[in-house]
């Protein structure tokens, strides 16, 4: 039997600045697009620290689970892109504060550049 897909969108994170949709959901899986630190208000990167910018990744990553009628806690595993490793503690406690254990399975991956300028990038899978 052919599952259907079915696109997920929140007006209180970032529109897709791309061929993509936020999420889809598929069956009891919600895969969650790449989310960059733009605040959804004015689609502009947000200013200050790093720390700055893990928290909107976060806060656009909860927006779009909560559009699905899912929760991050629900996340299964999440994908950390760095533009510098050396931002990974600041990563490991912020995260803490979106999520609850057990925490998802998660991989952090060092990478030359972002969209945007972006320091940090993450993606998620929940399962429903």
């Amino acid at each position: 039997m052919h599952q259907r897909r079915e696109a997920i969108h929140s007006d209180d994170a970032p529109a897709a600045i791309g061929t993509y949709s936020q999420a889809i959901r598929a069956g009891d899986l919600l895969f969650l697009s790449g989310q960059i630190p733009l605040d959804p208000a004015t689609g502009e990167t947000v200013g200050g620290d790093v720390r700055a910018q893990i928290h909107q990744v976060f806060r656009n990553l909860r927006a779009v689970a909560d559009a699905a009628g899912a929760s991050l806690d629900e996340a299964v595993k999440i994908t950390v892109y760095l533009t510098d490793l050396g931002h990974f503690a600041a990563v490991n406690e912020i995260m803490a504060e979106y999520l609850t254990e057990p925490y998802p399975a998660r991989a952090a991956i060092g990478v030359a550049s972002l969209p945007r300028g972006a320091a940090v990038e993450a993606d998620a899978i929940i399962a429903l």
